[in-house]
C-alpha cells in the first residue's frame, strides 16, 4: 500500500490516495498481486466484481496488468436492474463487459438476467453458482446511502439466509444513477433489482472496495464513524478479516 494517510476502522483497512488515478491504479495492483497468489495455490479462481463509474480507474489499471493468468479466473457480477433490455447501456453486464469481461480472457463469465421471466428462479441459480464457486475475492464500491451491492439500508440484512434476492431500491440509490450520470432522470431508473446479499458478499476471502468522489463523502463518514449497523450497510465491512477501503482526497473529506 502506497496511500498517504492509512488507518484501521475496526477490521477494516482505509488507505487514503491524492486522486482516483492513483487510488484506481493501487487497488489495482493489490488485487493483481493477489490473484497471482491466489492462482500458485487454486487452479481456479472465482471474482466478484461491482459495476459502477467509481470502478472505471481501478478496471482500467486492473486489465493492464502483466502476467495474471485470467483463463484460470472465473467472473461474476454483483447485481443487475430488473427489466431494462438486454443491450441497454445501464445494464450492468454492459458495462462489465466494456470495462473489464470483454478486455481479458476469462475461464467463465456468470451473469445475472434481470429480465427473465422466473425472477425467483434465476436468484436460486445464481446462488447455486456462487456456493458451487466461492468467491475468493469480491471488488467493489460503496453507495451514496451506504448500500453494498444493492443491499440499501432498508433492505439489508446482515444474516440474510439466502445468497441472492429480489430488492426494491431507495430513492437515493436511484438518485445516485442520475448523479453518476447513468440515466438522464429519476423516472428513468428501474426501481427493483437482483442484488447479491450481504453475507454473500461478506463470505469472500478478500474484499477490495474503492471509493473515489465528493459524492461518496458522506457514506465513508459513516462507514468509519458509525456503529456496525445494517442503517449504514458498509459498515459490515469493519468485520472481515481482510477488507481494505480505498479512498481519495474528495470521498475522504469529512474524515
Amino acid at each position: 500500500m502506497t496511500g498517504f494517510n492509512e488507518f484501521f476502522s475496526g477490521k477494516l483497512m482505509v488507505a487514503v490516495f491524492e486522486n482516483r488515478l492513483q487510488m484506481g491504479a493501487q487497488a489495482a495492483k493489490d488485487v493483481a498481486k493477489k490473484i497471482k497468489e491466489l492462482l500458485k495455490e487454486k487452479e481456479f479462481i472465482n471474482i466478484i466484481f461491482a459495476a459502477a463509474p467509481s470502478q472505471l480507474e481501478f478496471l482500467f489499471y486492473l486489465a493492464m496488468e502483466k502476467d495474471i493468468d485470467w483463463s484460470r479466473v472465473n467472473g461474476f457480477h454483483m447485481d443487475e436492474y430488473i427489466g431494462l433490455a438486454e443491450d441497454a447501456p445501464q445494464q450492468f453486464a454492459q458495462f462489465l463487459n466494456k470495462n473489464i469481461f470483454g478486455k481479458v480472457s476469462f475461464h467463465e463469465v456468470y451473469y445475472i438476467y434481470g429480465n427473465i421471466a422466473d425472477l425467483p428462479g434465476e436468484c436460486a441459480r445464481y446462488g447455486r453458482l456462487l456456493r458451487q464457486y466461492p468467491a475468493d475475492i469480491v471488488c467493489m464500491g460503496i453507495g451514496e446511502n451506504t448500500h453494498i451491492a444493492f443491499n440499501d439500508p432498508h433492505t439489508a440484512d446482515f444474516n440474510d439466509p439466502v445468497l441472492v434476492k429480489i430488492v426494491t431500491l431507495d430513492t437515493a440509490s436511484r438518485q445516485q444513477q442520475v448523479n453518476d450520470g447513468c440515466f438522464a432522470n429519476l423516472d428513468l431508473v428501474p426501481v427493483t433489482a437482483i442484488t447479491l446479499t450481504v453475507p454473500a458478499l461478506l463470505q469472500a476471502k478478500c474484499i477490495y472496495c474503492i471509493v473515489p468522489g465528493n459524492n461518496k463523502a458522506m457514506a465513508v463518514y459513516h462507514t468509519i464513524n458509525e456503529e456496525v449497523s445494517e442503517l449504514f450497510p458498509s459498515t459490515s465491512l469493519k468485520k472481515h478479516n481482510n477488507a481494505i477501503l480505498y479512498l481519495d482526497k474528495e470521498s475522504a473529506k469529512k474524515l
